[in-house]
């Protein structure tokens, strides 16, 4: 298997501060409460859009990435220059329609993609933030995104959509700004993140932390690299993002490039090369801090915990129409998930529908080419078009 091309530091570091695509600035006067108790300010937030707004300003729907994700969700990534993330379900004539619907995508707060995060000069000190900034939640990436659309002169959003912990961001959307959403698709989410995914995480900072050369969290600012420790902490995250029979489908106990064992600790099966290849080729692309932050952030979400701990609760009285999708073969957030997230929108009264796709793709089944999804996003967004007036 051929190994990542190399990257060069300078244009991820790049990427932190001036990114491609858009980018809103937000000055000391415009600061950001965070879940900390911290006023961040000033801020920016790195964004791409797709499609034209129309002249309602009704049809606008923000995409929420997931755990690595970044706001190219429909145009090459410049660092990488691989396509978007979701290049297969937007764009026109797709199912998120860009000849019918304007698309908003931002990289999330504590991101590495040109939202502030750790990566991020600090403009008091000219070094990167790395663990001096605060903590980020779900919320706190959501009131940022809110303080987008609204600088973007949008007052309700048609839809938001997202999985995985773009899902968590659609939940928080649905709940914390519930009267500028009409529409939401979580897709293979949770409302609020399990013990074992807490521990999967863990298991990745502390690989990232165990790295001498993540030094503290300064490896930016004294030119060090905990490559070692975040290819791992990507490589254990990556086998939950697959199933047991993708990972025989794709691999089964096939050797790599030899025919016999080499009796070493090589990478003897095809599924060891594998995962070492994503773990080098997630190096390249994302900031170590910023793995820790965002890893956190899906860590301290639970909805309910908000709501006196009562899922329904947080729902009452909302008008959103919800679509809620899982799949079958996903171990990560495992349909029962997405059924406590039904079962509160109906014991709220809600207006919600639910799939559960069967795909032996697993947790990243919703980023794959699965027509089924396809077709219900589609049906989904058509409907809260004819209800919301959009031709």
């Amino acid at each position: 298997m051929a190994r990542p091309r190399r990257i060069s530091d300078e244009l991820a570091r790049q990427q932190a501060d001036q990114p491609a695509g858009e980018v809103a600035r937000f000055g000391v006067d415009e600061p950001l409460l965070l879940d900390a108790g911290i006023a961040l300010a000033p801020f920016q937030i790195a964004y791409r859009t797709y499609g034209t707004l129309n002249a309602a300003r009704s049809n606008a729907i923000l995409v929420c990435h997931a755990l690595t994700g970044d706001q190219h969700v429909a145009s090459d990534n410049p660092v990488t220059g691989k396509p978007g993330w979701w290049e297969i379900m937007i764009g026109p004539g797709k199912p998120i329609d860009t000849d019918r619907y304007f698309v908003i995508s931002s990289n999330v707060l504590g991101g590495c993609m040109g939202t502030t995060g750790p990566a991020s000069t600090d403009p008091a000190t000219g070094k990167p933030y790395g663990l001096s900034l605060p903590l980020i939640t779900i919320p706190d990436m959501v009131r940022a995104q809110a303080m987008l659309v609204k600088r973007l002169g949008i007052d309700t959003l048609f839809s938001v959509v997202g999985g995985s912990m773009g899902g968590m961001q659609v939940l928080q959307w649905a709940t914390q700004y519930r009267d500028r959403v009409f529409s939401a698709m979580p897709i293979a989410t949770a409302a609020r993140h399990s013990a074992q995914n807490i521990a999967f995480h863990e298991v990745g900072r502390q690989a990232i932390m165990a790295d001498p050369e993540w030094r503290g969290g300064r490896y930016l600012a004294e030119g060090a690299r905990p490559s070692a420790g975040l290819a791992v902490a990507r490589m254990a995250a990556h086998i939950t993002y697959l199933s047991d029979a993708a990972l025989h489908r794709k691999f089964g106990r096939r050797f790599q490039d030899r025919d016999a064992p080499t009796f070493s600790f090589d990478a003897d099966f095809q599924v060891e090369s594998y995962l070492r290849y994503q773990g080098e080729a997630f190096v390249e692309r994302f900031d170590a801090n910023s793995y820790l932050y965002v890893t956190r952030a899906m860590d301290y979400f639970d909805i309910a915990a908000d709501h006196g701990g009562s899922l329904a609760k947080a729902f009452a009285g909302t008008t959103t129409r919800f679509c809620v999708v899982s799949f079958t073969s996903d171990w990560l957030f495992p349909t029962a998930d997405s059924r406590q997230v039904v079962h509160a929108l109906n014991a709220a009264g809600a207006s919600v529908s639910f799939a559960e796709i069967t795909s032996d793709k697993g947790h990243d089944a919703f980023l794959l080419d699965e027509p089924e999804l396809f077709a219900i996003t589609r049906g989904f967004l058509d409907s809260a078009a004819r209800a919301r007036g959009i031709a």
